[in-house]
């Protein structure tokens, strides 16, 4: 109980955001279609089977259309930011810039249990990359 078990991306161009993070984690984003709008599903990891998870635990959500305007660059953090652990930091900030997005605060030593990058998807919502590393200083 009391777990986050949901979350959400708004978009100025849902299906454009939704390649962004398909190339950028692999995550499968499938466009749900229902009479409240544009909506797309954001599966993170392996879907429950049987009432098992098939493999290390995820939190999924949605990406939908956003009803304002983006993020304004140099604003304070307003809402939660999800962070996603990646294999390589290094390697998941180049591909972020690769695919349209920013760093919105560089590489950082958490010092003995990882390191932290936070980037901004090319709709100006920020997110978070996290590698373990005990070594880190």
């Amino acid at each position: 109980m009391n777990r986050v078990v949901h979350f959400e991306i708004h978009a100025q161009d849902p299906g454009k955001l939704a390649d962004f993070y398909r190339r950028i984690f692999g995550w499968d984003l499938t466009k749900w279609e229902n009479p409240g709008g544009e909506y797309w599903l954001v599966m993170t990891g392996p879907a429950i089977e049987e009432g098992k998870v098939a493999g290390p635990p995820g939190i999924n959500g949605g990406l939908l259309k956003r009803r304002g305007d983006s993020p304004k660059s140099g604003e304070p953090v307003n809402s939660f930011v999800c962070t996603i652990q990646v294999s390589n930091v290094d390697d998941c900030v180049a591909a972020v810039l690769a695919a349209g997005g920013s760093i919105a605060a560089p590489k950082q030593a958490m010092p003995g249990l990882a390191w932290l990058a936070y980037c901004k998807d090319p709709d100006g919502n920020i997110f978070g990359v996290y590698q373990e590393d005990p070594s880190a200083k």
